[in-house]
């Protein structure tokens, strides 16, 4: 099978995640201001089932709150500070839903890859829910997100609940000599790779067996250009001030 990559070849990480608050609306935000069609973001669920973004299973470091998130329902997220830990521009800003997120790239054109990133030991059933309220947000968009995941069993309760939607493999270090295995198995269409672990030669045995590949997290425009001319689908960035879509 050999899988069409519809997506844009520039990602903006966890939006613009260091310019402003990473996971929040104001990140992607400044994504779309500097010119970026794509946005990746880590999605959990709240005590009461909400997809929310976040990329932690803990409150600290990107929040007032304490403790896990997934002891609290959405209300008591949405009454802590996520923007200042990062700035004082950015104080008050408050947790998103993945519902808001999708009013806002939709009005504005912008795709999604939704990270599943589930609290540890809530593995399927955030798989499973993402994918059904990513289903159903994204029901009339043009192009639907691309669902990716560290974690198998999340991926394969979101292919059990939402089998249309494309989803990709994200691996932390090494490929396992299995990826082609895993990737059948999950009914993937890719790999996201971590670009310190990637070679030319992987990214031509990944897309000489029909599958994507996009890398994690490229912040030196060189390293962009030459991952692209080894034939890699998307690169996810930071930098999305200097390595913006109008620069390559």
């Amino acid at each position: 099978m050999n899988h069409h990559w519809p997506y844009p070849a520039l990602i903006a990480h966890r939006g613009a995640g260091k310019i402003a608050p990473e996971n929040t609306l104001a990140a992607i935000r400044v994504g779309t201001q500097n010119g970026f069609r794509m946005m990746e973001y880590d999605v959990k669920l709240s005590r009461d089932g909400v997809p929310v973004l976040l990329h932690d299973d803990t409150l600290e470091r990107t929040s007032n709150g304490q403790g896990l998130a997934s002891r609290l329902t959405l209300a008591e997220l949405s009454a802590l500070d996520f923007g200042a830990w990062h700035s004082s521009a950015y104080a008050g800003e408050p947790i998103p839903t993945l519902g808001s997120i999708a009013a806002f790239t939709l009005a504005n054109q912008v795709h999604s890859n939704i990270e599943i990133k589930p609290t540890t030991g809530h593995e399927a059933e955030t798989g499973r829910q993402v994918a059904l309220a990513a289903l159903a947000l994204w029901a009339q968009a043009s192009l639907p997100p691309l669902l990716s995941s560290f974690s198998e069993v999340a991926l394969e309760a979101a292919q059990q609940a939402a089998p249309t939607l494309p989803r990709a493999l994200l691996i932390e270090e090494e490929a396992p000599v299995d990826w082609p295995e895993r990737l059948e198995r999950l009914g993937c269409m890719g790999l996201n790779l971590n670009d310190r672990f990637v070679s030319q030669a992987l990214v031509q045995a990944v897309r000489s067996k029909g599958y994507t590949v996009a890398v994690w997290t490229v912040n030196d425009a060189e390293r962009v250009r030459e991952l692209l001319d080894w034939g890699c689908n998307a690169i996810f960035t930071d930098k999305v001030t200097t390595i913006r879509p109008d620069t390559l």
